[in-house]
């Protein structure tokens, strides 16, 4: 990480999820915002809501890496909207944006984005995401995944 420079965190996770995940998002979001960092997600619901509401709710800073070229399709607490319109491909732009990504529970949007980050030689911290074997640190609490995200992207 270049000195002076906030570290991104990529959250990543699904879509749709029930209320206790996005919480469980959000205190990723909010830990992230309250220690200097930037959450950079995919932009739209579920996970990447949770996160990108923690940490508006923090005082930090989202950005939202959307795969239509419609920028109201964004979530309402996105700050800085990249309209792809290159549908499921952002994934890997995600990744590239994040210093370290932290990946819950999704589907194949989810599991690629996990692909990219072990592909890419960053960081990766599963909570309760798929389990595919070396190159992935689990950890059993959102804040455990956030301080290590953290502690690994050069932060607090």
């Amino acid at each position: 990480m270049r000195p002076n420079r906030k570290p991104v965190i990529g959250v990543v996770g699904a879509g749709k999820c029930s209320g206790k995940l996005k919480e469980m998002a959000a205190e990723v979001g909010r830990y992230v915002a309250e220690n200097g960092g930037v959450i950079v997600c995919g932009g739209l619901g579920g996970i990447m809501e949770g996160a990108a509401r923690g940490a508006r709710e923090a005082g930090g800073v989202t950005i939202g890496i959307i795969p239509s070229d419609n920028p109201g399709d964004a979530n309402e607490y996105i700050d800085h909207v990249i309209p792809t319109g290159l549908g499921e491909a952002r994934n890997i732009l995600v990744v590239r944006t994040a210093d370290v990504v932290v990946a819950f529970p999704g589907k194949y949007g989810t599991l690629s984005e996990m692909a990219f980050t072990l592909q890419a030689g960053k960081p990766l911290i599963s909570v309760n995401a798929w389990k595919l074997g070396d190159g992935i640190t689990q950890a059993e609490t959102p804040q455990e995944a956030a301080k290590l995200a953290m502690e690994l992207a050069g932060g607090k």
